[in-house]
């Protein structure tokens, strides 16, 4: 029987948490947690901790908040656990001191099929570029980011009507079981370790910004869905109506017709529409700041557009 690994956990959000829980659940000898110091959330500016160490603390598994990767009290401390492998899922970029650190390396779960994608907001950059597919990738961490020999690769297919948030959920879970047999497979040393194939045009996933979610509408329509489609419910794509930001969540092709201009919202029948280069948009679910989010009939109720 192979030697039980020591492995150390590197994560922060919720998409994290499924595949720590799946070692959890399945005994895997994760020996400590590495995750985001605290930092002050919501309007009281409380400090609150990551996703990954509320669950960490639920299980009884020692934590470590590093401010500096490369500081020398947090690399002595994290030698100081023997880890035979390092398993990274959202966390941030490491330092080589740290990812070379385990004798048996430091493997990281990435939400695309590499080396399409590569970046930090793969999941949304899929369904806007109107992707029918994707998945989850495991692969060894080097010096360029997202570049390491894969280990593992399983396909998702995205839905007409996935969002960021639908499609996050399902590789989130899929990603875990991805992790688990990555395990696994070093576990018992016969797992593959292929170079990434980058002839061919290469889609990025570069962090998105707050001005990188502005809708323009005079693209066509079924670009502004896929865009809107992409960055629900987070960031969430946004416009303006009567000098407010509102954001749009969800929006539909219909065969009405307008008069307007292209970009103006028109209630028409308790129906917010938008013209767009080549059709009008129906907006279905939005919200406007400083308010809840809401279904747009609703809003219309209270809410003049002029």
């Amino acid at each position: 029987m192979s030697k039980e690994l020591r492995i150390i956990f590197l994560g922060t959000p919720d998409f994290a948490v499924a595949s720590l829980q799946k070692l959890a659940e399945n005994n895997i000898n994760v020996v400590a947690v590495v995750t985001a110091p605290d930092k002050p959330k919501g309007r009281g500016k409380k400090l609150g901790s990551s996703a990954v160490k509320d669950y960490a603390l639920e299980i009884g598994l020692p934590i470590l908040q590093p401010t500096n990767l490369k500081s020398v009290d947090f690399l002595e401390e994290l030698k100081s656990y023997q880890a035979d492998l390092q398993i990274v899922v959202a966390f941030r970029m490491l330092p080589e001191a740290v990812w070379r650190m385990p004798p048996l390396g430091t493997f990281n779960l990435h939400a695309s099929l590499l080396p399409q994608y590569r970046g930090a907001a793969p999941i949304n950059w899929a369904i806007i570029n109107g992707e029918r597919e994707t998945g989850v990738t495991t692969f060894f961490l080097k010096h360029e980011i997202d570049t390491g020999e894969i280990i593992f690769r399983e396909r998702e297919a995205i839905m007409p009507k996935d969002t960021a948030g639908s499609l996050y959920a399902r590789l989130m879970e899929k990603g875990a079981h991805l992790v688990l047999k990555t395990v696994a497979a070093i576990q018992e040393n016969e797992y593959p370790q292929s170079p990434q194939q980058t002839k061919g045009i290469l889609e990025k996933a570069p962090k998105i910004f707050k001005n990188d979610c502005k809708i323009y509408w005079n693209q066509a329509s079924g670009n502004i869905i896929n865009f809107i489609r992409g960055l629900s419910p987070l960031p969430g794509a946004w416009s303006i109506i009567d000098e407010k930001m509102i954001k749009v969540f969800e929006a539909e092709e219909t065969h009405l017709k307008l008069a307007s201009e292209i970009g103006v919202f028109v209630n028409q029948e308790n129906r917010l529409l938008v013209k767009t280069q080549d059709a009008v948009l129906k907006i279905t679910d939005l919200q406007l700041e400083g308010k809840q989010r809401m279904r747009t009939e609703d809003f219309l109720k209270g809410y003049r557009v002029n």
